[in-house]
């Protein structure tokens, strides 16, 4: 198997610990470039990381002779361009979520990499935790029974910057929406990695707290094409201490339980309650940067297409515009 080596686009924090790393530490896998506009930082980064190429320019990066394959860490806004010009220069393409800015780019992205056989994966890599494949395998192997509705609750207080230019996850035209566009995708992407595709779905979403333009509560319901119900609701402005996070499974036997940014599933079966714990994965990404490396090489499948990020996408812009779209 050869080293795939790789080229960065976007040095911010998601980078410094979850993703950026993990390039090296993966087999077969080294991180050979960075790119970042501001001069500074990108050398700081590169001298943090030891990584012997810098770029304040992405086509330098891009058309490096030695870089094979490209990892956009950027804001939503930058991911369709920087995704087209890698894969028009023949460059396999991983990019973080949510895919792009809005439905439409994310299909321009899909479209372009179907037209011209250049992979692209994106960065549902929840796909490849441990806690993730164990919920997954309890779904599968019946543990709870026949599934019946599935639903996630999300509260957080917000205690960060509210000012858009500093905190770009709140300016919609950067990140595509509120926090909901920066965490749902890793919840949806769940929904259809363990239960399949959705037939039918629908929203609202509402600014309540009016501290910036994007919304800041979701709430939408899906129908699964085999018939699962799944409700969710999201609220970004709650008080401190009434914060939330809960993925819960109803089986015909008992439920699973789990918050998505947490480390324990709890598992539920008549009076039988049993939680299982795992430890914090120090780079986030390092499991599902091996099956890429794989899937580059040859081996395995793509472990998240641009068709499976689609889903999750479609169903959030229906969320927060309120659309009722069946497929």
């Amino acid at each position: 198997m050869k080293i795939v080596r790789w080229g960065m686009i976007g040095c911010g924090s998601v980078t410094e610990v979850k993703s950026g790393p993990a390039f090296n530490k993966a087999p077969h896998s080294k991180l050979i470039a960075v790119m970042r506009r501001d001069a500074e930082k990108v050398k700081q980064y590169a001298q943090r990381h030891q990584v012997p190429y810098y770029f304040t320019d992405a086509s330098e990066l891009i058309h490096h002779p030695e870089v094979d394959a490209i990892y956009i860490a950027t804001p939503p806004k930058y991911h369709e361009a920087y995704a087209i010009a890698a894969m028009q220069a023949g460059k396999p393409v991983y990019v973080e979520k949510p895919m792009g800015l809005d439905l439409s780019a994310c299909e321009r992205m899909g479209a372009y990499s179907k037209q011209t056989g250049v992979p692209l994966v994106i960065a549902h890599y929840r796909r490849a935790l441990p806690l993730f494949l164990e919920v997954k395998k309890l779904i599968d192997t019946k543990a709870i029974g026949t599934i019946t509705a599935v639903s996630i609750e999300m509260l957080k207080y917000d205690s960060g910057l509210l000012d858009p230019i500093e905190n770009w996850r709140i300016d919609p035209s950067v990140s595509g929406g509120g926090y909901f566009y920066d965490l749902a995708p890793h919840q949806l992407d769940l929904v259809f990695y363990f239960f399949g595709k959705a037939k039918s779905y629908k929203g609202q979403s509402f600014n309540k707290s009016h501290l910036y333009k994007a919304e800041d509560t979701v709430t939408g319901e899906i129908e699964l094409e085999n018939g699962i119900q799944f409700k969710g609701d999201w609220c970004f402005c709650v008080e401190k201490g009434e914060e939330l996070d809960i993925f819960e499974i109803i089986g015909s036997k008992g439920k699973i339980s789990f918050p998505v940014f947490g480390h324990t599933i709890t598992l539920t079966i008549g009076d039988k309650v049993e939680q299982i714990h795992f430890e914090a994965p120090k780079h986030n990404q390092q499991n599902f940067i091996e099956k890429i490396v794989g899937y580059l090489n040859g081996v395995g499948e793509n472990p998240c297409t641009a068709e499976d990020a689609l889903q999750s996408m479609r169903v959030m812009e229906a969320f927060v515009y309120g659309s009722n779209e069946s497929k």
